[in-house]
């Protein structure tokens, strides 16, 4: 390990420092604009080690920033440069599309003039914006056709970000010379040689003014687009692709905020006018009902739930239903407005038609098949067998893993119901005791105080177990040996959000669906533990607390989790960095060093991937989808929230992170097979939740069946049973009561009167309201599926602009290379036409031979001519054979004697 390793270095002066930050960063890592003589590599002693093999491999083909972690100097900085060949090398290698010099106009969106000038106080300040119109063709690089290419300066042909991908994907396939096990960067960060490996922050003037002070990461800024070919031009296509989705997904929030609205203001409205309200706060009505505790507990009034039920029909009237289906429906068209948005970037960006990038297997995976191979060779000189090589795990190796893997997710959803449960046996016993209490004031608000504290405890919960689940998810993907990162973060994704899903909806799951469908009847409770009752649903139905646990934990867990945690763990983790690092700066400063910017980086925290983004997000879509019938505002939360959010991440980005090495990306993945089941499942949940939740189903049952004048009056009397009250089991009946002479109690239920022959047993309208409660999930289903996909089926996936854009670039580059074609048989004419035909003869050789023309490279295969007889007495000439397309877009090996020196020694 290099940790021992005495390191020299030469440190450039003050004034070399000061022009190369005016200079600014050219390549993607910070590179200096042509050679290596501003900087002298460290040397080492100890040549022996890991480190000094891949530095010996690498150091003269890339530029990048390396921090070496040692002990006893401090962090040591190695710097690499990438010259023009390298780069040109390697972007043929990677097939990265670059700009030729045909031009296609009339690119872009046909906004109207009046249309245009309305949107431009909303579009962020980003230069040269009126070339938006037009675009360059672009093509697969390649070094036989630099002619075509528009290549003004060989310094920013290939931009930031391009450069800095092209000199980590040549660090991650760098093979260690003497060892020849170890593959790349990664590993030798993983196995503790180097401590990081990033690009640095431009702080050239275009980019801070532009990302940083202009437009993007400022809060004033949150009713203005993003700038997100920007983005993606200095952080990559996959961090490009997050910002754009969390944009669209942010606008199309706004609808179904103002929609959220209007529902909720529906509900205040006619809230004064609601028959079910008005006749549970009839006081005149005199509904007693049983008592909410045995024992303790006396008989109380329906009339004092007066407030529950106004507060209930706010979220639980007629338009609800309306809300669920149009969110349904909302989350199609979010759905495919995205896809097409993201087929339009991955237009754009010239990312249509590329192939997936090569990955490299993870350090991890590499060490266990060494371990393996190590293994074999050892029984295979014992037993002395040949056998075949080992190039690959397989099932047998990751066996432990999944094993482990399937037990602990059992486990933690076992944690899990287990913390939800022990919500609910705290909420029935502080309801028992503080039924007890001899103050009035205490058991009024009994409810109301258990409902609120039993929330706020769940959401403590939650916080706690998702922190708790999201380590755990990276351990367990560790231990299945994915063998590309694009595997583990896959399998990673599904981990964490399987469990985060369990984790933050399973409270809101058990008050939806089970809370008050077990407690069974007076006379005949259902008991925990032998004392305490089950609980049930307030008056007003179990939507109220539904709405109420659904605001709460959304809300908690956005400001919390998303908000103050994301800024105040960060500036925590860079005050202790700055802490640990406070000697070096105060030493720098005494010196009169300006802090360089490698130091200023190194000490930001560590890019970590996007899941984090993408999960919070994805939790935030399930509780505007999801549970959206009974609380129609959580659209406008959600987008209240994402305007911040947005500008979070870019200062985060920004500002408080390393910058990440550019992935170039499609789509977002896995996410959107995410999002799609998640809005599937929704259209099921919301039908269960009007259906059995709500009280929609049994007013419409009544209304039409049961009521005599076709009216709502009557309905809270048609609710409720009457039970005898000497039909209590000993020592449940109150002990002392206020209501003298009461025979009969009433209680929510559609069950027979205690004078009818089936005493207690569902009566005839239970069975009525059950099966129209599944016919109308059978019939929201499908109806809200048939629309979906009617939806789906409207929209085209790929807007019909990028169709024909596709087709005129097609055409534009078949006619670029068919002209490049007849300009070359044009000067083979001309040299011909000329007098001295042997002359001519000589430069159609050259030619053949690979020799190019000025400005021109060939592309005519070498050994493709013949001698033949023309007419003017035997003169021999070549026959001209056009070239096919392919021809010329076929890579022709190339000489080590053409290479240049310095990409010599990266091994490819």
């Amino acid at each position: 390990m290099c940790r021992g390793a005495e390191v020299r270095g030469t440190e450039r002066s003050q004034e070399s420092g000061n022009q190369e930050r005016r200079r600014g960063s050219v390549s993607g890592f910070h590179c200096l604009p042509c050679h290596l003589s501003h900087f002298t590599p460290p040397t080492y002693r100890s040549c022996g080690c890991i480190a000094c093999m891949f530095r010996k491999t690498a150091q003269l083909n890339m530029y990048v920033l390396f921090v070496l972690q040692i002990k006893a100097h401090g962090p040591s900085f190695t710097r690499l440069h990438a010259p023009w060949p390298v780069l040109c090398r390697e972007a043929e290698f990677l097939k990265i599309r670059v700009p030729t010099k045909t031009v296609e106009s009339g690119f872009g969106s046909s906004m109207s003039t009046v249309w245009r000038k309305l949107n431009q106080p909303f579009q962020p300040k980003v230069p040269r914006q009126d070339q938006g119109r037009t675009k360059f063709l672009s093509h697969s690089f390649s070094r036989e056709k630099l002619h075509l290419y528009n290549i003004t300066s060989k310094e920013t042909f290939f931009d930031n970000t391009t450069r800095g991908r092209i000199v980590y994907e040549i660090l991650r396939r760098t093979v260690c010379v003497r060892t020849c096990q170890t593959i790349g960067i990664s590993t030798l960060i993983a196995k503790g040689v180097y401590d990081a490996a990033f690009p640095l922050h431009d702080v050239s003037a275009l980019s801070a003014a532009v990302l940083n002070l202009q437009g993007w990461a400022r809060y004033s800024a949150f009713y203005k687009y993003q700038p997100i070919d920007l983005v993606r031009k200095y952080f990559g296509e996959k961090i490009g692709l997050y910002f754009a989705w969390l944009g669209v997904y942010t606008q199309l929030l706004i609808p179904a905020s103002i929609v959220g609205i209007i529902v909720f203001g529906y509900g205040v409205a006619t809230v004064d006018t609601n028959i079910p309200s008005l006749e549970m706060c009839d006081e005149s009505l005199n509904f007693t009902m049983c008592p909410l505790c045995d024992g303790a507990c006396d008989f109380w009034h329906l009339s004092t739930a007066c407030g529950t039920a106004r507060a209930s029909h706010l979220f639980d009237n007629p338009a609800t239903v309306f809300f669920a289906i149009f969110m349904s429906l909302w989350a199609v068209l979010f759905l495919e407005h995205w896809k097409r948005r993201q087929i339009s970037l991955s237009f754009n960006w010239g990312l249509t038609g590329t192939e997936d990038d090569e990955e490299h297997p993870r350090p991890k995976y590499e060490t266990i098949l060494l371990q393996k191979r190590q293994k074999k060779q050892k029984n295979k000189k014992k037993k002395k067998k040949s056998e075949a090589p080992i190039d690959k795990l397989t099932w047998k190796d990751r066996l432990p893993g999944y094993f482990i893997n399937i037990s602990s997710i059992l486990f933690m959803f076992g944690l899990t119901f287990s913390a939800v449960f022990s919500v609910i046996i705290y909420r029935i016993t502080i309801s028992a005791l503080m039924a007890m209490s001899p103050d009035p004031a205490i058991k009024s608000n009994v409810r109301v105080t258990v409902s609120a504290t039993a929330v706020i405890i769940n959401l403590v919960v939650i916080l706690i177990l998702d922190e708790i689940y999201g380590n755990v998810a990276v351990w367990l993907t560790e231990l299945e040996i994915p063998k590309t990162d694009t595997n583990f973060e896959e399998r990673l994704i599904l981990k964490a959000f399987l469990l985060k899903f369990m984790n933050a909806y399973a409270p809101i799951f058990y008050v939806a669906f089970f809370k008050g469908r077990f407690a069974g009847r007076p006379g005949n409770y259902t008991y925990v533990f032998n004392n305490y009752r089950m609980e049930e649903c307030a008056p007003g139905g179990c939507l109220i607390e539904l709405c109420i646990q659904l605001s709460i934990i959304m809300l908690g867990k956005q400001l919390i989790q998303n908000n103050i945690f994301e800024i105040g763990i960060p500036k925590l983790k860079k005050l202790a960095r700055a802490i640990k690092n406070k000697g070096s700066t105060e030493k720098e400063k005494e010196e009169g060093k300006p802090p360089q910017q490698w130091n200023l980086d190194y000490a930001l925290a560590a890019f970590e991937g996007l899941t984090p983004e993408y999960m919070e997000m994805i939790i935030q879509f399930g509780f505007v989808s999801l549970f959206v019938a009974s609380f129609p505002l959580a659209p406008l939360f959600a987008l209240l929230n994402n305007v911040i959010e947005i500008r979070l991440d870019a200062k985060k980005f920004v500002t408080e992170l390393r910058r990440p090495v550019a992935i170039r990306a499609k789509d977002i993945g896995i996410w959107y097979n995410i999002l799609s089941g998640m809005g599937k499942f929704s259209v099921i949940i919301n039908a269960f939740v009007i259906s059995f939740t709500s009280d929609f189903i049994p007013r419409l049952v009544y209304q039409y069946m049961y009521s005599p004048n076709g009216t709502m009056h009557g309905f809270i009397d048609h609710t409720l049973s009457y039970f005898n009250v000497s039909n209590f089991k000993p020592g449940t009946a109150p002990h002392s009561s206020a209501h003298k002479d009461i025979s009969f109690c009433r209680y929510k239920d559609y069950r027979e009167p205690p004078w009818s022959t089936d005493a207690y047993q569902f009566s005839k309208q239970y069975w009525c309201v059950l099966a129209a409660r599944l016919a109308f999930v059978i019939l929201f289903q499908n109806l809200v599926m048939f629309l979906s996909l009617v939806v789906a089926w409207v929209i085209p996936d790929v807007p019909k602009n990028i169709v024909e854009q596709l087709k005129r670039e097609k055409k534009l580059l078949v006619d670029v290379f068919l002209q490049e074609e007849k300009e070359k048989f044009q000067l083979i004419q001309s040299l011909f036409s000329k007098d001295n035909p042997l002359q001519a003869g000589s430069h159609l050789l050259q030619q053949a031979q690979g020799i190019a023309a000025p400005g021109r490279s060939s592309t005519l295969p070498s050994g493709q001519t013949q001698a033949l007889v023309g007419d003017g007495g035997g003169v021999p000439r070549a026959r001209c054979r056009a070239a096919s397309f392919s021809q010329f877009t076929r890579k022709s090996p190339s000489s080590p004697m053409n290479e240049n020196e310095n990409s010599r020694h990266t091994a490819v």
